[in-house]
Order: C-alpha cells, then structure tokens, then sequence
C-alpha cells in the first residue's frame, strides 16, 4: 500500500469539494482518504451507510472533511440528490470521481440474459451518464472544475466471459470523450482512468479469491496486483491544476497490461 504522505502534493484541490461515487471501498475509498489528505472536502456516496460512516469517522479524526451521502447509483433521483446535498453542505461542488461499478455474472455472452445485460449496463453506463447529466451544472454553477470517470483496461481492450463488463467500460470511455469534447471549452475537464487488476474486493471477487489473483497476475511486469492507492494518486493529478491541459483522455493505471 502507497502511504498517503508519500503522494504528490496538489495545493489546488484544498477546500475543494468532491463527489465520489463508490466510496465504500476499495478504490472509491482510498481515493477519498487521499483528497481529504490533500485537504479537499469529501461527499461518500454508496449504498452501504455504515462503511460510508466508518470511512468518515476516520476522515474526520485526522482533520479532513466527509459527508456521508448514501446513494442507490442505479436510481437517478439519488444520484441528483447527492449532488444537491453537497452543494449544500459544502456551498458548491468542485469535481467527482465516478467510481461506483459492477463486474456482472462472468459467462459467455450467449448464456447471459436480459437480467444481466440490465445490471451491468444500467450500474456501468447508464448511471454514469446520469452522475454527469447532474454534476455538469453544478460545476458550471460553481465557474468549472474536473471530473473522473472510472473506467477499465477494458475500456481499450476485450476480456473473454466478461463481454458485457467490456462493452460498459467502452461505453464509459466514449461517453467521456464526448462530454469532455462539450464541455472543456466552459472550464470542465473530463477524463477517466482505467484501471488494471487492482487488489479491491470486487477485483478479489472476479478472480475467486487473493491467491488466485495474484497467480494469475505473474505475468505482468510488476509480478503483482496494483493497490487502491496507486489509482487514487491517478485521480487527485487528474482533479488538479497540474493537468490543466489534459481532457477527455484514459489514464491507464495497469501495470503494463495493455502494452504487452
């Protein structure tokens, strides 16, 4: 695990509010436990209340600034309401990091069901478009800002027993090219990372377990999984000024999966 003092410093994201999606666990969380370090003010979104308020407790011991928020991402009028509140709470809203997502039922497409198209497509893609749809005005309000959509390696590439996963992560990646492309010119910054096999649950999960990730993960030039960290630190230079220049781009946080 990256030690969060050991992170670049991005003075320009103190005081700033941030809206993250997926803040539960694994990547959502420690990037939240980093932009609290770097002095940002922090809305956890998720649908599990008591991690969220275990999250902020700890925020909060250290200094930082937390909102819990609990969010059903698959419901429009919550994730609107998630915003509204931290704007509220907070005066405006600054940038988000849509993280939230689901990997669905690994088989072959042709064993896969309309069931499974609905929760992939409806978690991955449709309610990211519906977390933008409400954050744009928001940091249009609030003179611009940034925002960072989590997507996928396989956002560039395809994974075999996960094509509805693949085609969602593709999805997120057009959806931010376009919406980058609409709204850099109002002082928005669209972009995404997508990560390789990091160790979070849900990675630790598809995989059927720690071991087998890090058998199958041997191959990669690092020979290990990557940690929430590393992508967090991805994120913070993405919501700062220091990538001013940068939009609508996939920022590959992958160990070197997608250049072998």
């Amino acid at each position: 695990m990256q030690d969060l003092h050991t992170l670049p410093i991005f003075p320009d994201l103190r005081g700033k509010t941030i809206l993250i999606t997926g803040a539960s666990s694994g990547m959502g969380a420690a990037t939240a436990r980093a932009l609290a370090h770097q002095g940002a003010r922090v809305g956890l979104a998720a649908r599990r209340r008591d991690a969220l308020e275990n999250l902020a407790a700890e925020i909060r011991a250290t200094g930082g600034e937390a909102l819990v928020i609990p969010t059903d991402i698959t419901q429009e009028a919550e994730l609107e309401a998630a915003v509204a509140r931290c704007r509220a709470h907070f005066g405006q809203l600054d940038g988000a990091f849509n993280n939230a997502g689901t990997l669905g039922r690994g088989a072959a497409l042709h064993a896969l069901g309309n069931q499974d198209y609905q929760e992939v497509m409806g978690t991955n893609l449709q309610a990211m478009f519906w977390a933008l749809k409400h954050q744009v005005p928001a940091l249009l309000a609030a003179g611009g800002g940034a925002i960072v959509n989590n997507g996928s390696v396989v956002s560039q590439v395809g994974f075999a027993g996960a094509s509805l996963y693949t085609a969602s992560k593709h999805g997120v990646m057009g959806l931010t090219r376009a919406a980058a492309l609409e709204y850099y010119p109002q002082g928005i910054r669209i972009n995404a990372v997508l990560p390789g096999p990091i160790d979070t649950p849900m990675a630790v999960g598809g995989f059927g377990g720690h071991e087998q990730l890090e058998a199958a993960l041997k191959t990669l030039p690092p020979g290990r999984p990557g940690q929430p960290e590393e992508v967090a630190a991805a994120v913070l230079f993405l919501l700062s000024r220091s990538a001013s220049y940068i939009s609508g781009q996939g920022l590959a946080v992958d160990g070197g999966y997608t250049v072998q």
